[in-house]
């Protein structure tokens, strides 16, 4: 995994460096201290990921990464920036994480693993293609978390949120779950009023006190199935 590093703040960069060493597959091609700067060292370098400091002179990060992004690949842009304020801005500037300075080892080893396997699926065909997006954006203590939407197995209203559940885990997106229906209708299904599975996660119906359950391929969670959902679903089931 190729990485370059853009921040004007010596011992930003400094610490960075420490951290990645400790990841085998990271091979740092530059380290910069401007947005400019950025932009030419990805055209040299092509790399996989670009860790972007923000708040900079001159052009700031959120103006780097929205000209990275028209790059041919573009690289997976990771944010680092001591202000929290500026995460939505970064999710519009299509960043795949946000860390929170002082950046810990933890959260940079769950970015890169994010980087792995965005380049492991469709995130290094090109620029984004018009349609239903590629993730959903949670948000953990101060930090932007990016879910794949082809790793979530299925979606659950609870209150205010919907949470999401996924290959690494569980996470709360504010989306509302008939949005989520409306845009995502061809990768899930609804088996209930507050829950929409990933079609390809579903097996089977199987009877329970008089009700109907739905088996999952990849989680032993067994989920309710309400009567007005069954018939479809058992559609889906048959292959029909």
């Amino acid at each position: 995994m190729k990485v370059v590093i853009v921040d004007d703040e010596s011992l930003a960069r400094e610490r960075l460096r420490r951290l990645l060493a400790e990841h085998a597959d990271v091979q740092l091609v530059a380290e910069v201290d401007s947005g400019a700067a950025a932009i030419a060292a990805c055209q040299a370098h092509a790399p996989d990921v670009v860790l972007l400091d923000i708040a900079m002179p001159g052009m700031d990060g959120l103006q780097a990464a929205r000209q990275l992004a028209q790059l041919q690949p573009p690289p997976a842009v990771v944010f680092c920036t001591a202000y929290d304020a500026h995460a939505l801005s970064a999710f519009e500037a299509a960043a795949l994480d946000y860390l929170m300075k002082p950046i810990r080892p933890e959260r940079l080893a769950s970015a890169l693993a994010r980087v792995r396997t965005f380049m492991a699926g469709q995130g290094r065909e090109g620029t984004r293609q018009a349609g239903p997006r590629q993730h959903l954006c949670a948000r953990l203590r101060g930090s932007l978390r990016l879910i794949p939407v082809a790793d979530i197995r299925y979606l659950q209203a609870e209150e205010k949120y919907v949470v999401v559940h996924h290959a690494r885990g569980q996470d709360l997106v504010e989306d509302s779950l008939k949005t989520l229906e409306d845009e995502f209708g061809t990768r899930f299904v609804r088996i209930h009023r507050n829950c929409l599975v990933a079609r390809d996660q579903l097996l089977e119906l199987r009877r329970h006190q008089g009700g109907l359950q739905a088996v999952l391929r990849d989680e032993p969670q067994l989920l309710e199935v309400s009567r007005r959902c069954a018939p479809q679903l058992r559609q889906l089931l048959d292959g029909g």
